[in-house]
């Protein structure tokens, strides 16, 4: 009688979060995926209407984004969105990570240095673009460093170029993504052979085959656009890539060092017994009991970076092309385009990109924990 009082007594202290949580998350997020299947504000005469007439459209708002001609713009955000994940990502871990083995040294002064460090984190992403836009002004800051040694002022335009690199065709899509869900079937193949489970090794060995023989075959037959549309990693995105590393490196810097001062004295000692070099130490032996931690890092970087808005508004501004990003397209879309099921659209697919990173990691550790 005691224990059903107890889940009874608990389930209505939590029914007015879950029910609060079903309205105002899964509800609006139901209503956004709804709209974003619909026609609402494709027509500039029914956007602000009382009464709207709202068509279902299925997913034509879908494929207008990823193949329509005035819809390049959103193309190019996904990009600029995978490049600045990739070395915003690369960056604050490779300089967390140095800054945490600096500091495992027991150097003096490491209380400072480890205040100084976490700071830049403190600060919000409209503080840390509202500074750095200073620092990147084309006529001052840094372009102005080589004047202190007699040298001319420099000229990069940090936050309007417009030159690309790493251009690609859009056409190529199917066959990169192919690619990519290989390179991660390959992960999953080798991880389930040296773990011995035979059954995932034998789906995952098939998915890969398959994949494989999809993209060398049928990939380049897909044709996205009737026109070919390049694509490249934009250079203004650099000042933007350093602000956003310069805030978040001091996290991970503060995630690796809780986990090196976490690894016992005795094993570090054990190996410099056997014969290990600082080098060798670091390499097999602290480096991989890091990878939970560089896992999280990775996880939690990832979804911010994923939709970033505030650091870009407050360093190029909304209006500029060459820096943007759905999260910023959604919002001039929606809020002042009036287009709210192309705007929803854009949304669900940031949604779709955000769970594709976290639910995978939220499975795997809830697993882990189960069988423990």
């Amino acid at each position: 009688m005691k224990l059903n009082r107890d889940r009874i007594t608990a389930i209505l202290m939590l029914l007015p979060s879950i029910i609060l949580l079903g309205i105002f998350v899964y509800g609006f997020i139901g209503q956004t995926a709804y709209t974003s299947l619909t026609d609402w504000g494709l027509n500039p005469a029914q956007a602000l209407a009382i009464n709207p007439e709202i068509k279902f459209v299925g997913f034509d708002v879908y494929r207008e984004l990823f193949t329509g001609f005035i819809d390049v713009r959103f193309r190019q955000d996904l990009v600029n969105t995978f490049f600045f994940t990739i070395f915003f990502i690369t960056g604050s871990l490779g300089i967390g990570l140095l800054l945490a083995f600096l500091l495992d040294q027991n150097i003096k002064g490491e209380n400072f240095f480890r205040t100084i460090f976490l700071f830049p984190m403190s600060l919000s992403f409209i503080v840390t673009g509202t500074v750095w836009r200073w620092l990147l002004q084309p006529r001052g800051g840094l372009n102005t460093l080589p004047t202190l040694i007699g040298l001319e002022p420099g000229q990069f335009r940090w936050l309007t170029s417009r030159r690309q690199i790493w251009q690609f065709n859009w056409q190529d899509l199917p066959y990169f993504t192919g690619l990519l869900v290989a390179a991660i079937l390959i992960l999953i193949t080798v991880n389930s052979f040296r773990q011995s489970r035979r059954q995932r090794l034998i789906i995952s060995l098939i998915s890969l085959i398959l994949v494989l023989a999809w993209t060398f075959s049928g990939a380049r037959s897909v044709e996205l656009l009737p026109y070919p549309e390049t694509h490249g990693f934009n250079l203004a995105f650099i000042g933007i890539i350093m602000a956003a590393v310069w805030q978040m490196s001091g996290y991970t810097m503060a995630l690796y060092l809780a986990g090196l001062r976490g690894i016992p004295g005795e094993l570090r000692e054990a190996a410099r017994v056997d014969g290990a070099g600082e080098w060798q130490l670091y390499r097999y032996v602290i480096l991989p009991l890091l990878q939970p931690i560089t896992l999280s890092a990775m996880i939690i970087l990832g979804h911010i970076s994923l939709k970033i808005f505030d650091l870009i508004f407050a360093m190029a501004g909304a209006d500029n092309a060459t820096t943007d990003v759905p999260a910023l397209l959604m919002y001039l879309t929606t809020f002042r385009g009036n287009q709210f099921s192309k705007g929803a659209a854009i949304a669900m697919v940031l949604l779709i990109m955000v769970a594709a990173v976290i639910i995978p990691y939220l499975w795997t550790s809830l697993r882990s924990e189960v069988k423990r």
